[in-house]
């Protein structure tokens, strides 16, 4: 009793603001796109070859929002940020063919695939090395109408106040219409999916203490803290 009809309390649904509205966007599912940015491929030790891009996923409970403290994560110790243009969908379908692929976005974000650097790589899935509490900070959605579609514009993450990464959204090897296309021909995409689409040059590692401010032209910016390891 007391549960509405469940037999445990029902989990939180995650969700983000939006900008100028009182409304949220609801997350159904959040998407990544890995290895999306020339120098950052080439500073992974990969090959700038144009391969198909790399998808993975993250619990829709591991996001955060902006203002946030997050704890330094668990079974690591080199906890990175990646700084990442975000897209959140209203609609969506299977092969969505690239000429229709934005009319399917709502809007845009801020957000920050934090990752297990130690723990990624080696042959094993990446799920555990990106797919953990509060490994998701975003920043609001601002509708695509306030917006514009977002095809180039500068991306910058400062620690500290010190940019570690600065870059531009035009740089992007799968352009935003080719990442949802071909992400498309695997899941059937709906409303409420959230899709990281890759970062740029210059990730690195944080520390307790640390404050992460991510900014892109046109949108709002995100900020985050580190706080002490999780227990």
């Amino acid at each position: 009793m007391g549960h509405e009809g469940f037999v445990i309390e029902r989990p939180k649904a995650a969700s983000l603001p939006v900008v100028g509205k009182d409304e949220r966007f609801p997350v159904r599912r959040i998407y990544c796109v890995g290895r999306n940015y020339v120098a950052h491929v080439e500073e992974m030790g990969g090959s700038a070859d144009r391969d198909p891009p790399i998808f993975f996923q993250k619990p829709t409970d591991s996001i955060v929002e902006s203002g946030s403290t997050i704890a330094y994560a668990t079974m690591t110790k080199d906890f990175h940020y990646e700084l990442e243009l975000v897209m959140a969908l209203k609609s969506g379908g299977y092969n969505i063919p690239e000429d229709k692929a934005l009319d399917h976005v709502y809007g845009y974000g801020v957000g920050i695939d934090m990752t297990r650097r130690d723990i990624q790589g080696g042959g094993r899935p990446w799920e555990i090395a990106k797919s953990f509490d509060e490994s998701c900070p975003c920043g609001p959605i601002t509708p695509v109408e306030q917006s514009g579609h977002i095809e180039k514009g500068n991306i910058k993450l400062t620690v500290n106040g010190e940019a570690r990464q600065d870059s531009d959204v035009s740089l992007l090897i799968w352009s935003l219409p080719e990442i949802i296309s071909k992400l498309s021909e695997f899941y059937e995409l709906k409303a409420g999916d959230i899709i990281l689409t890759g970062t740029p040059h210059g990730v690195g590692p944080v520390k307790t203490g640390d404050e992460l401010v991510g900014t892109i032209d046109g949108l709002e910016p995100l900020t985050v803290k580190i706080g002490d390891p999780a227990k």
